[in-house]
C-alpha cells in the first residue's frame, strides 16, 4: 500500500519559495461552513494534528501571472500566527514573511481536461526573516502551482 491520502510533506522555505512570500492582509481562523448564517462560527481543527486552523493568502514574487502567484497558507496551531516583520508601507497590509514548519500536500487541481497536479501548503506559523530570499539568486519555481492549487480538496 502506497502513502494515505492527505501525506504531508515537509519542505524547506527556500526550496518551496525561492524569491519570498508576502502576506496579503491577516491570519483568519479558518472556519467551517454553516448553513445557518446567524449560528455562531466553529473553527476548524485540523484531523491529523488536533490543532486549530487558520488561514492567509500570500503572493509568490516569482511567479508574472496573477492565477500562479495566489498562494493560500492553511496554519495550524493552538493561537493565532502573527507575523514578525513590517509592513512595506503602514497600513497597506502587505509584509515580506518567512514560514516555520512547512509542509506540502499533492492536489489535483482544475477541471475536466484542465486536471492537473497541485500543492496544499501547511505552516506552524512564522519566523522572523533574517534575509531576503529573493537574493540568493535562485530562479528555480513550484512546478505545477497555480490558484486553484491552493484549494482544499473538498
Amino acid at each position: 500500500m502506497g502513502m494515505e491520502r492527505g501525506h504531508r510533506f515537509e519542505v524547506p522555505f527556500e526550496q518551496a519559495f525561492p524569491a519570498g512570500l508576502v502576506l496579503n492582509g491577516q491570519v483568519e481562523p479558518d472556519n467551517e461552513f454553516q448553513e445557518n448564517r446567524n449560528a455562531p462560527p466553529r473553527q476548524k481543527v485540523d484531523e491529523a494534528t488536533g490543532l486549530r486552523r487558520w488561514k492567509a493568502v500570500f503572493s509568490d514574487p516569482g511567479y508574472a501571472k496573477e492565477a500562479e502567484a495566489s498562494i493560500k497558507v492553511i496554519f495550524l496551531s493552538d493561537v493565532q500566527p502573527v507575523p514578525t516583520t513590517e509592513e512595506f508601507m503602514p497600513g497597506c497590509g502587505m509584509r515580506p514573511v518567512v514560514l516555520e514548519g512547512l509542509q506540502v500536500s499533492p492536489v489535483v487541481t482544475g477541471q475536466d481536461k484542465f486536471k492537473r497536479l497541485g500543492w496544499m501548503y501547511f505552516a506552524t506559523g512564522f519566523a522572523a526573516a533574517q534575509s531576503s530570499p529573493a537574493s540568493s539568486g535562485k530562479s528555480a519555481r513550484r512546478g505545477g502551482e497555480s490558484a486553484a492549487s491552493s484549494a482544499e480538496a473538498a
